[in-house]
């Protein structure tokens, strides 16, 4: 079994949707409902977060792609969300054959700041998270959502949808985010990007504080077929203010994608 919670709803071709940092799969629920009409829609809680809080797997590249490979269906068009997009370029990359498309939403293949790659994130801003979690597990989380908000239009609607979603299956098992921060730290994919073999869609938020635009075409650039989208009212989470044009995106992105 691959310890992974799953959850679907539609018929159509396999649509996989991976969530972010301390989420789950029920944070998709506005794009879900907006894509259940075209796609079988498969959202996956990640080890530690939601249904899959009990899982002994460890929240790592390779433990995470091993398990996807062997709990999804073959020739899914796989979408990440921010660390869920990391985890989607890692699956992609260690198992192609799998993936049809591959969809980034807000993610990047490195998210911290370094000298040959300037629009990442400070890095201490990860570190700040980890060490602040032990003393202050709600306040902490509540920084980060914040953080995921601003640049959101409406920004008090963002962060209201985002606390519920937290809530709504309990809290993220402690060591499944330390180990989700220490991915969005130290994690850099950059250099297996030109050996993508699938078309790629990274859908951007103009005014994300997390993940900038320009980031996300920089790394697009470095894949073989891949277009940049930007939503221009929306900041880390475009799928929650703008479900219809997310799904709109998803949906010819996917039509173009061999079978």
């Amino acid at each position: 079994m691959s310890g992974l919670h799953l959850e679907r709803v539609g018929q159509g071709p396999a649509l996989v949707l991976l969530h972010g940092w301390a989420m789950h799969g029920g944070v998709f629920a506005p794009l879900r409902s907006a894509l259940a009409d075209r796609f079988e829609v498969i959202t996956v809680d990640l080890p530690g977060h939601g249904g899959s809080c009990g899982s002994a797997l460890p929240l790592t590249l390779e433990a995470v792609s091993d398990a996807l490979a062997e709990a999804l269906p073959p020739r899914a068009v796989l979408l990440g969300w921010s660390l869920g997009g990391l985890l989607a370029m890692a699956h992609a990359l260690r198992h192609p054959a799998r993936v049809r498309g591959l969809c980034l939403i807000a993610a990047s293949p490195r998210f911290v700041h370094a000298p040959d790659w300037p629009e990442g994130m400070d890095p201490r801003v990860f570190e700040a998270f980890g060490e602040e979690l032990a003393r202050d597990y709600r306040g902490t989380l509540d920084r980060f959502l914040m953080l995921e908000a601003q640049g959101s239009t409406p920004l008090r609607d963002t962060l209201r949808l985002l606390r519920d979603a937290v809530d709504a299956r309990g809290e993220p098992d402690a060591r499944a985010l330390r180990e989700g921060l220490a991915l969005l730290h130290d994690a850099d994919l950059r250099g297996g990007l030109g050996a993508l073999s699938m078309p790629s869609l990274w859908l951007a938020g103009r005014r994300d504080r997390l993940v900038s635009p320009a980031a996300m075409r920089e790394a697009a650039g470095r894949a073989r077929d891949a277009r940049v989208q930007v939503f221009e009212h929306a900041g880390h989470a475009p799928f929650l203010t703008a479900p219809g044009a997310v799904a709109d995106a998803l949906t010819a992105f996917a039509a173009e994608c061999p079978a």
